[in-house]
């Protein structure tokens, strides 16, 4: 089996520094070739000036008898003519004079001949070509000069050719190389040091947040200050603070579940404790006895179930693993499972649907209605009326839920929603409305209960609940 290594996070100075530094070295060397290449290209325009020069006062010490094809040029050149243009012992000039058609007349004779062509637009006004070739094992630079020769005797045209060895040349372009290379490494070096204090500088407040973070107490959850952060930073911390946050009410919702499910488990089981203890001393005749913790554990079971219900709309909520769902089906279906206690109370039931396509989870829809009907069945007296209808109402799957039980009284409805609140403290556990409200809430909805009047006098209640319908919600 492979052995996968853990990847080493990137360092965001190193980061920086590589992102910043490496251009700025390619731009660098790109920039010293090129203007070591000018630099080069200015030297050698500047030495053949000199090499024209001295091709130039060659051609001005030619004399000619004749004209055409009879003329005869003649030379008569000292080699101090050339030492002017000499610019020390390092370099050496050589240069041949031929004729028109090639044949020598004066200097070196093994200097090889001229065979190119003038360019067509050259920078001199002479009619000058420059070449390099090599003269007696030596790299030269050669200077070629198309020199007219005339006198009151006669007129040709002579070629004159002026060569140089390299050595200055090359000596005086590695000197230049070293100059400009020595500037650029200055160059880079300065920009080194302004990046890492730049970095270092924009990275600071990171750090500071790092250390502050690995400080914090374990169940510190207060939102980052980020106030000292690069406007960059921010859009994470923002996020982070959003997570934070969540986390923060989960926790809250976890330590209050807890507390709750201790304080309200402790009725129920002390009371079981106390009936034990009677049957075992014959306070109670057993089947009484049976029939009273029968009782207390059928309610602290419905507790349980009841808690355990609003912690998963928590756990739902977190996971948000929601689809389309007709809410009219599961209504349909929920009625269904309530019908015995319907029929039981002999109830007048009415139920009417209509297809109310919502975006939520199936077992939050069936909680919640379940929660619904359950309660409006509970307080519907025997023989009275409960109807359940659900229907498109705008942009909104609508649900109302109406009985005709005695309503909410004002002090029931400041605390309506609040957990383990019941007027009924002998069969309801306080907590059917509380998770109706949750789950409603989750859903991005809204849920309101209201006293049905009839000549002044309350003759029933209606729960409405609105949901967003899944077509709306996307428009």
């Amino acid at each position: 089996m492979a052995d996968h290594k853990a990847t080493r996070p990137v360092s965001l100075r190193r980061h920086l520094m590589v992102g910043i530094l490496v251009p700025i070295v390619l731009f660098v060397g790109v920039d010293t070739y090129s203007l070591y290449h000018q630099a080069l290209n200015a030297v050698n325009i500047a030495y053949d000036r000199t090499l024209l020069a001295s091709a130039k006062a060659i051609g001005e010490l030619l004399e000619v008898d004749g004209v055409g094809d009879q003329a005869t040029i003649r030379a008569q050149i000292p080699y101090s003519a050339l030492e002017a243009f000499e610019a020390d012992n390092r370099s050496r000039m050589n240069y041949r004079v031929s004729d028109a058609k090639g044949q020598w007349i004066d200097g070196a004779r093994d200097l090889p001949p001229w065979t190119g062509t003038l360019p067509d637009q050259g920078p001199y006004a002479a009619l000058v070509d420059f070449y390099d070739d090599s003269f007696r094992g030596d790299a030269v630079r050669v200077a070629v000069l198309l020199q007219p020769v005339a006198s009151t005797r006669g007129q040709a045209m002579a070629t004159v050719q002026v060569a140089e060895t390299l050595e200055l040349r090359h000596t005086l372009a590695r000197q230049i190389l070293l100059d400009t290379l020595l500037r650029q490494i200055l160059l880079i070096s300065v920009i080194t040091a302004v990046v890492l204090v730049a970095v270092q500088r924009v990275t600071r407040p990171v750090r500071r947040l790092s250390e502050n973070l690995r400080g914090r107490e374990e169940d510190d959850l207060t939102p980052i200050e980020a106030s000292e952060l690069p406007r960059e930073i921010q859009p994470l911390t923002d996020a982070t603070n959003q997570v934070m946050l969540r986390l923060q009410h989960v926790l809250d919702h976890q330590k209050r579940f807890v507390r709750d499910a201790a304080h309200q488990l402790r009725t129920p089981l002390a009371v079981l404790k106390v009936q034990v203890q009677s049957a075992l001393r014959g306070d109670v005749a057993a089947p009484l006895a049976l029939q009273e913790m029968q009782v207390t554990v059928d309610r602290a079971t419905a507790l349980a179930n009841q808690m355990l219900s609003l912690a998963k709309v928590e756990q739902v909520r977190q996971m948000q693993d929601f689809a389309t769902i007709d809410w009219a089906e599961i209504v349909r279906a929920v009625a269904l499972d309530v019908s015995p206690l319907i029929a039981e109370k002999d109830i007048d039931f009415e139920l009417t649907t209509l297809p109310c396509h919502v975006h939520a989870h199936d077992w939050m829809l069936r909680e919640l209605t379940r929660n619904l009907l359950h309660n409006a069945a509970r307080h519907t007296p025997a023989g009275g009326q409960l109807s359940v209808r659900i229907q498109p109402v705008g942009n909104s799957a609508q649900l109302v839920v109406a009985d005709t039980g005695s309503g909410i009284s004002d002090d029931m409805r400041q605390r309506l929603f609040q957990p383990f609140a019941t007027g009924d403290t002998k069969s309801g556990t306080g907590l059917g409305l509380t998770i109706a409200r949750e789950i409603v809430q989750a859903l991005g909805g809204s849920i309101q209960l209201n006293n049905r009047m009839d000549g002044g006098k309350i003759v029933g209640l209606d729960a409405c609940i609105l949901l967003p319908l899944h077509n709306s919600s996307f428009k």
